[in-house]
């Protein structure tokens, strides 16, 4: 997608398999460009016909709608909006596949249309995922009335003996079956810190009988690798690691295939600031590399303020910002 501007208007309409293939060529587009900053994203989204199925998929959704913008007769921007389900509230989310344009003020017009349907039928939660690297796209939705909510981030697998040396007193090691008490209880957690302020997420917190129950069905699964830390023989934290494929919110152009995924860190609050989360990350990223993978990706809420500084201390830069807007 380009940067530049247009103060000309589209002449706007609902969004119909008619102009599949120019919003796939606008997406197609946009996908290339931010793979030259980011070039672990997936190649396979720069073929128009993939990038046509993806915006299909999503406009065959379960109450899917949008709109389409015209210039000249051409698809100058799309904005198509999926629901998910009912824990996210009346929503709608303008997913990865979801949106492109000529120009950012564009999108604008393209929203407000696409939004006065979406409000109209109760659907006053609204979700929009961005390439972080388009300043120019990002600023437009912020003028819409949205703010950062999530980041998704991608970072190379590092090579052997780049690791640093962490801070005496702390050991990483497997989890073992002992650790189920102290897992259960890293799993609430971290659930427990993002329903206080700043973050104030409003979602149900899992019990510890809930958690070890779940810890301890799951416990073989061989698609995950869990890490703990312990400090004076005391486990204070915990990491999961897996294949992104196993994440349901990394998906479509956001999922770079075969990376590695730092699916989960949690350090308990007494243990905070003693360099528990960075070994932990950095356990994760010697994980990925003994695996054979050459990315690592993972994710963090904007405004949980250990997340949003550990994790780019770490080395993860953004490639797809989640914006949200309530409409009260």
């Amino acid at each position: 997608m380009s940067a530049t501007s247009t103060l000309r208007a589209p002449d706007i309409v609902p969004f119909s398999d008619e102009h599949l293939d120019g919003a796939a060529l606008l997406l197609a587009e946009r996908h290339r460009a931010h793979r030259l900053v980011e070039p672990g994203l997936d190649q396979r989204y720069e073929d128009p016909d993939l990038a046509r199925e993806e915006v299909g998929a999503l406009v065959r959704a379960d109450g899917a709608s949008g709109v389409a913008g015209l210039m000249d007769g051409q698809v100058a921007g799309f904005v198509v909006g999926t629901p998910r389900d009912a824990s996210w509230g009346p929503n709608m989310w303008v997913e990865p596949a979801g949106h492109a344009a000529v120009g950012a003020e564009v999108v604008r017009d393209l929203y407000a249309a696409a939004a006065e349907r979406w409000v109209a039928d109760g659907l006053t939660l609204h979700y929009a995922m961005l390439p972080a690297c388009d300043d120019t796209l990002v600023d437009a939705w912020f003028r819409l009335g949205f703010g950062h909510q999530q980041v998704y981030a991608i970072r190379e697998t590092p090579s052997a003996g780049e690791r640093s040396a962490g801070p005496p007193g702390l050991i990483v090691r497997l989890a073992r079956r002992e650790d189920l008490d102290a897992l259960a209880r890293l799993d609430v957690a971290l659930p427990a810190h993002q329903a206080l302020s700043p973050v104030f997420s409003r979602r149900p917190l899992p019990t510890v009988e809930d958690a070890r129950a779940e810890y301890e069905a799951d416990f073989d699964d061989p698609r995950f690798t869990t890490f703990v830390v312990e400090r004076d023989d005391e486990v204070i934290g915990s990491a999961i690691a897996c294949a992104i494929e196993m994440s349901s919110d990394h998906k479509s152009l956001a999922l770079p295939p075969g990376a590695g995924f730092l699916g989960f860190a949690s350090v308990l609050p007494e243990a905070r600031g003693c360099g528990a989360g960075r070994v932990l990350g950095e356990a994760v990223l010697d994980w990925a590399r003994e695996t054979g993978r050459e990315w690592v990706v993972t994710d963090w809420r904007m405004t949980n303020l250990l997340s949003s500084r550990a994790w780019p201390r770490l080395g993860f830069r953004p490639t797809f910002y989640r914006l949200h807007r309530a409409i009260a």
